[in-house]
């Protein structure tokens, strides 16, 4: 057996005996939502615009204990899914979550990254969250999946970021080094991990850390398990995150949480620094960030196949003749204070309620401004802040 072959063989002993994420099984959809698995809501924001077909098909490449899955299912009713994983007692746990659910859209596989070219065709949309990390060799697996995108396709990826997890690095080799032979025992390192928690001075900074960030779900053991004895992880920061980006031949289109990379946010009382970091790339503003904030525990954004076509609305002709409807992907409505795509607080301004209770799909924001008082600034805010999806009228 190969290396590779061993830590994927260990990886998937791990979920076998700890089937990840630990989430209850019920017996109907899984509650609210999460965008980036709604092709309208990832499309629109990485596109500007709401996609022309729905009938997709979409990867969730490791699909662990079928959490993504069944949101992935229900979020896209027109979509066929496909699911692998290499744990088949994890894959077990993620058949029986969708089919108790009703997401019946699915179709099971249990197999590595490395080898998804077995599966005939193309994908849309391809899902791999907290994948690619785990992976003895993540190029590799970037690139099968990279191999596996529609022209015009997106990829959603997660990974882990080392600054945010460096108190985590610490305690996966201390329990490493007590473990000794008996490393691969995840029971005996889940047991060492609770002991040398329970046991450092409450003042420790890994302790602290522990309680600030993860404790509330680490009290599971499968979920303590996942981070603190895990056989491969690979922790990224900027620059080797976008080694792994260019390895995979595609389109980096941006970070699912834009607002994060913003260097305002950090300096923005010196305005002369702003001023010097445009001198940098946008790689290296991505980096500065990064040091400057080093809370990244993850790293979550798109990738797509080209041609990937992003819709300029800065004409107003455009967005007068173009249908508006409502985000998939808010919560509240109809109500002038919601929550948005990222379950932020929105108040909406009567004239904006307004508008939004007018987009029926059919109706141009033509149509609807001569019955609502709003301009198409106020409109376009709407469109930036993801409460509406709009469709260009061509014809």
């Amino acid at each position: 057996m190969s290396d590779s072959q061993t830590v994927s063989a260990a990886v998937a002993k791990l979920y076998d005996i700890y089937p990840f994420p630990p989430e209850p099984l019920l017996d109907e959809p899984p509650p609210g939502y999460n965008w980036r698995w709604n092709w309208l809501a990832a499309y629109n924001f990485c596109t500007g615009r709401k996609p022309q077909n729905q009938n997709i098909r979409i990867l969730d490449a490791g699909c662990g204990s079928g959490v993504g899955t069944e949101y992935l299912v229900h979020l896209n009713p027109q979509a066929q899914v496909v699911a692998i994983d290499i744990s088949k007692g994890t894959l077990e746990v993620a058949k029986e979550r969708c089919q108790r659910s009703g997401a019946d859209r699915v179709e099971f596989h249990h197999l590595s990254l490395y080898d998804v070219e077995q599966i005939p065709g193309e994908f849309d949309f391809i899902n791999s969250v907290g994948v690619l990390h785990h992976l003895p060799d993540p190029i590799r697996g970037i690139q099968a999946l990279a191999k596996k995108l529609a022209p015009g396709g997106l990829m959603h990826i997660f990974v882990y970021g080392e600054l945010g997890r460096w108190e985590i690095q610490l305690m996966q080799r201390a329990i490493a080094l007590l473990q000794g032979n008996r490393k691969g025992d995840y029971p005996d390192g889940v047991q060492i991990g609770r002991k040398l928690f329970a046991s450092l001075p409450e003042n420790n900074r890994i302790v602290k850390r522990e309680k600030e960030r993860w404790a509330m779900e680490n009290h599971r053991d499968e979920c303590f398990a996942d981070m603190y004895v895990h056989p491969q992880e690979t922790d990224y920061n900027i620059d080797t995150l976008f080694e792994l980006i260019d390895a995979s031949g595609l389109e980096f289109i941006g970070f699912s949480n834009p607002g994060f990379w913003q260097l305002e946010r950090l300096l923005d009382k010196a305005p002369e620094l702003i001023e010097r970091a445009k001198e940098l790339t946008q790689r290296e503003r991505y980096r500065l960030i990064e040091l400057l904030d080093p809370e990244v525990t993850h790293y979550e954004f798109f990738l797509g196949r080209p041609p990937i076509t992003k819709i300029d609305w800065s004409a107003d002709n455009t967005v007068l003749d173009a249908i508006p409807e409502l985000n998939p992907c808010i919560d509240g409505f109809p109500s002038q204070t919601l929550f948005n795509y990222d379950y932020q607080i929105v108040n909406l301004s009567p004239a904006e309620f307004e508008f939004m209770q007018n987009c029926d799909s059919k109706s141009t924001v033509s149509d609807i401004l001569t019955k609502v008082e709003l301009g198409l600034n106020e409109v376009r805010k709407l469109l930036k802040l993801q409460m509406i999806l709009l469709t260009p009228n061509y014809s």
